[in-house]
């Protein structure tokens, strides 16, 4: 009995990978199919001819390097600033008592709450006298604003999970307060900064709608905007576009590759205090 139920937890498990997995299995396997048997050979596990030409034209004939190559720049820089705002306001917010703390974490969560369609015009409208739209810094800027409020309550969860009593302690030896952060808080958050940094990275990497909005030049455009010149008026070359996206899917997997032994650490840090 207990084998049998061992068996059927394991065939639950292998069926939702496999559920999970199709799609990206499918996105591969439409990257390597020609263009002509998109069509004609119907629907099948994999094409009678594959080929690399998708991948050819894409790295060598298309401006996709210089919407990778923008995606990463952007994601990147924005990771590194939110975290490090976010750290310092979670920070503040878990171990300080000063007035209207409560009204700061009200307005934090109050930018959680608007429909980005309905901040982009007055978005657009304050950066265009700043000469921050069509700008890498101008998107970055915009991502950073926009991803601070959640990232900065993780990170007091976080904060919230470690004794105060350790930076007591290390103060009566002698440390300053930012010493006592050095030392011994900040070791215990890198989980916690790793997940973070997983969580903006992959909304950065992913965001269109601003993207989209705020960029117009195509040697600017990152990758999410940068897959629509794949559509064309008459035509949308798929075998093109999932070879684009496959190769952008090699960041997000090596950047999780590298922080995930402390991003389940992280994710789970602030989940019991004590």
């Amino acid at each position: 009995m207990r084998l049998l139920g061992g068996t059927a937890r394991y065939a639950a498990i292998l069926a939702y990978v496999s559920f999970a997995l199709f799609p990206l299995f499918w996105l591969v396997k439409i990257s390597f199919t020609p263009g002509p048997l998109l069509y004609s050979e119907g629907i099948r596990l994999w094409p009678s001819t594959a080929t690399l030409a998708n991948y050819h034209f894409v790295l060598l004939e298309s401006h996709f390097p210089y919407f990778f190559a923008n995606s990463v720049l952007v994601s990147v820089s924005t990771a590194l600033a939110v975290t490090v705002l976010a750290g310092g306001a979670g920070y503040a917010l878990s171990r300080f008592t000063f007035r209207l703390k409560s009204a700061i974490a009200f307005l934090l969560l109050l930018t959680q709450m608007f429909p980005v369609v309905m901040l982009i015009p007055p978005i657009y409208r304050l950066m265009t006298p700043l000469g921050l739209t069509n700008s890498l810094f101008g998107l970055i800027v915009v991502y950073t604003a926009f991803n601070v409020p959640f990232a900065t309550f993780l990170m007091q969860s976080f904060f919230d999970g470690i004794p105060v009593q350790l930076e007591e302690a290390a103060m009566i030896d002698g440390c300053t307060r930012f010493g006592a952060l050095r030392r011994i808080i900040l070791p215990l958050t890198l989980p916690s900064m790793a997940a973070t940094l997983g969580f903006v990275f992959t909304a950065a990497w992913s965001e269109l709608l601003f993207a989209l909005m705020l960029i117009n030049a195509e040697q600017k455009m990152t990758f999410p905007v940068g897959l629509l010149t794949f559509v064309s008026k008459f035509a949308v070359e798929w075998g093109q576009m999932m070879a684009a996206t496959v190769l952008a899917l090699i960041p997000a997997c090596i950047f999780f590759a590298l922080v995930q032994r402390y991003l389940v650490r992280g994710l789970t840090a602030g989940a019991v205090k004590g």
